[in-house]
Order: C-alpha cells, then sequence, then structure tokens
C-alpha cells in the first residue's frame, strides 16, 4: 500500500509525467529489469515516452507471454494529493482526485515485479505503462505494437468492481466550434454587433445532449468567448463531444451538432469554424478473442464470476486494439474517478494482484494454446 500511497502523491497530469516516469522507471531496475523509454513524448505531447519493461519467465513461448498496461498520467488537480487510509479505503485527503486512476494498476504491475524478482513468473510478462492517456489515449496511439513480443495483453483501467470485463468501447469524436462575429459597445450601439456568445448559445439550445441512446452520449463541455460586459462579444469557442458504441450513429450525431452551430452563426450573422477530430475508435469484441477466453479462465481459478460490459468510455485498450493488438479491458477496482470522492479499497488492490498473477499461471497452461483466435477489432475466427 506505501507503494501506492507513493505513486499517488506524485503529480503527473497529462503533459507532466517526467517525475513519475522516473521514479517507477527507478523502482523497476532496483528489481533488476530493463525498462524501456520510447521516444513518442513530443508527438504524444507528453512529459515522458512510454515505458515498457520485460520479466522473462521460465517459458519464453510468444504465444503464452502476457502483457499489462497501466497509464502514468491522471487528470488535472488544483492541489497536492495526499492520501488517506480509512477502514481500508484510501482516498485523498484534499478536495482532489486520489489519482487511482491509474496507480492503482501501477502499483499493482510494482508489486508482481517484486514477486517475480524473487522467483520467475511461469511466461514471459511485460508491462507496458503510457502517457497522455487522459487526453486522447496519445502515448498509446504513438506506441509502436512491433516492440511487444506477447500477442495478447490487459488493460487495468475500468473503475468498477472486480470481474468486469469490457467486450465494447465507443468511438469518440471531438468538436471544436470558433464562432466570429462582430463587436460593439453593448450600452450604446449594440444593434451594430453581432454576438459570437448568442450564437453559440443558440447553437447549443438546438442540440441534444445527454444519452442520446442506449450506446450513444453527446455533450458540450466548454464554452469561452467575450473580453468584457460591455462588449458584444466577437469571438466564442466552443468543445462538444460525441461518442457511440456504433460508429455510424456517431457520425450522425457529429452532424447534427454541426448544423446547429451552422444555425446559430447563421441567426446571429456570425461566421463560423468547425474542426472534428476523432481521438479514439471504438471497437466491439467477438467473443472468442484469445484475451477474453484466459481472463475468464483465470478468474474461474479465484472464485470471481467473470462480467462482461459494455462501456462508454475509452482507454489504451481502443489504441491497441485498433494498432491490431488483442487488448482486453479490465476492470481493476477503483471508483468515482476524475473526482474528489475517487477511492480504492486495500482490498481491492490485493485482488488485482492476485487475479494477474492468476493470468499469468493460466497462460502457462498448455491447454491455452488451443482454442480459437479473432481479429482484434472483434471478427472471431477458428485456429
Amino acid at each position: 500500500m506505501d507503494c501506492f500511497v507513493e505513486l499517488c502523491e506524485i503529480a503527473s497530469p497529462t503533459g507532466q509525467e517526467r517525475l513519475v516516469a522516473d521514479h517507477l522507471t527507478a523502482r523497476i531496475k532496483r528489481l533488476g529489469y530493463p525498462v524501456l523509454e520510447d521516444d513518442c513524448a513530443a508527438p504524444a505531447r507528453a512529459g515522458a515516452g512510454n515505458l515498457l519493461t520485460v520479466i522473462e519467465g521460465r517459458d519464453h513461448d510468444p504465444e503464452r507471454a502476457v502483457a499489462f498496461c497501466a497509464h502514468l498520467d491522471t487528470v488535472p488537480h488544483n492541489e497536492p494529493i495526499r492520501v488517506v487510509r480509512e477502514g481500508g479505503v484510501l482516498r485523498s485527503a484534499g478536495e482532489t482526485i486520489l489519482g487511482a486512476d491509474n496507480k492503482a494498476a501501477v502499483a499493482v504491475l510494482i508489486a508482481l515485479a517484486e514477486r517475480w524478482a524473487l522467483e520467475p513468473p511461469p511466461v514471459d510478462v511485460e508491462f507496458l505503462f503510457t502517457v497522455a492517456e487522459e487526453h486522447g489515449l496519445r502515448g498509446a496511439h504513438a506506441f509502436d505494437i512491433s516492440a511487444l513480443r506477447s500477442k495478447r495483453g490487459y488493460v487495468l483501467d475500468h473503475a468498477s468492481p472486480i470481474g468486469e470485463i469490457i467486450t465494447a468501447a465507443p468511438t469518440y469524436k471531438l468538436i471544436e466550434a470558433e464562432f466570429r462575429g462582430r463587436s460593439a459597445h453593448a450600452g450604446i450601439r449594440p444593434e451594430d454587433g453581432h454576438s459570437a456568445i448568442a450564437a453559440a448559445a443558440t447553437a447549443i439550445a438546438e442540440m441534444k445532449l445527454g444519452r442520446l441512446d442506449e450506446s450513444t452520449t453527446a455533450n458540450v463541455g466548454l464554452i469561452a468567448g467575450g473580453s468584457a460586459a460591455n462588449v458584444v462579444a466577437q469571438t466564442c469557442h466552443l468543445t462538444a463531444e460525441a461518442r457511440s458504441l456504433d460508429g455510424a450513429r456517431v457520425a450522425e450525431v457529429v452532424a447534427a451538432i454541426n448544423q446547429a452551430c451552422a444555425w446559430g452563426a447563421s441567426a446571429h450573422g456570425c461566421d463560423l469554424d468547425v474542426a472534428v477530430s476523432e481521438l479514439f475508435r471504438g471497437y466491439r469484441l467477438g467473443g472468442r478473442e484469445p484475451s477474453l477466453s484466459l481472463a475468464e479462465r483465470a478468474m474461474a481459478s479465484r472464485a470471481i464470476t467473470p462480467v462482461r460490459r459494455q462501456s462508454g468510455g475509452g482507454s489504451d485498450a481502443n489504441a491497441l486494439r485498433l494498432a491490431g493488438y488483442d487488448a482486453l479491458l479490465l476492470a481493476n477496482g477503483t471508483s468515482a474517478n476524475h473526482t474528489p470522492d475517487e477511492a480504492v479499497t486495500e482490498s481491492a488492490l490485493v485482488e488485482m494482484v492476485g487475479l494477474c498473477a492468476a493470468i499469468v499461471a493460466c497462460a502457462a497452461d498448455p491447454a491455452e494454446s488451443a482454442g480459437s483466435s479473432a481479429d482484434p477489432s472483434g471478427a472471431s475466427t477458428t485456429r
């Protein structure tokens, strides 16, 4: 638990991962393992590159090797993080995040490294620590998966009870709209102005936001503009998002948001620029992926009931699967991520260590090499 507390109290918001990356590198190297840092810091706009370490097992067959992935960055926080333990629960002492997203997973992997420093695992194990995950999975997108010797891995980054397995995650589109009107004195000649803020407000009023259907959401998260209360606003910037498990549906929602922005701009005599970017691509598992069958066997070995879920959130699994790697997102027992109520229990950290060790143990079983394989995008095939 001390390791988890130490990690959380090292500030590492996206773009400022250097201190925690150096701390982690030194800690793993002291255990005798190599740590390689890639050159993705610049393209990922991160404070460090992704870190990769290999723990050699007794069996070097790449078909049985397993990877685990955790990210080093957190969402921004306005004050230093201090961790308190109360009744077996770890929380933030202040009005800020805890950082269990995703340092709970980082601490779990360190505990495994310490265990395997005493006795090697039965198969080769890789740890991938990514950067800039919280801002569009930029580190994972920039990572070269050819550096991995394993063919399947587990992203320990879903805030829900241990046993949940994410079998579908959404496509995420970011919409940036810039309204440009004409400034004027708001008290003397307001009729000479064209308010960019009013245009943006009209646009938002036209949008359908929130949960649009079972697998689709939309949100306006940021709006900023104007210069003073007595000036008709010349500019206003709006940031929105659309997510859906259905790629065609998310495209429809983006088109509707764009149309609403055009309507608002036209109604108030403003010009408009809109930029749409895809931060990550969605996926849906076919149900016979090697990573999935292995995880469920490992859970059964620990009397954990596997529960397959869909998610409205993205993770490094989105980026890794898009690159052709069989990555599976697992719940890690954290809760209320990105809020001052974020927490994780000591028992959840211990259980995740046990589950990851069980995945590695089951991977060494010769029976695991038989069965099915699947394209990481979700289309299953039989070997």
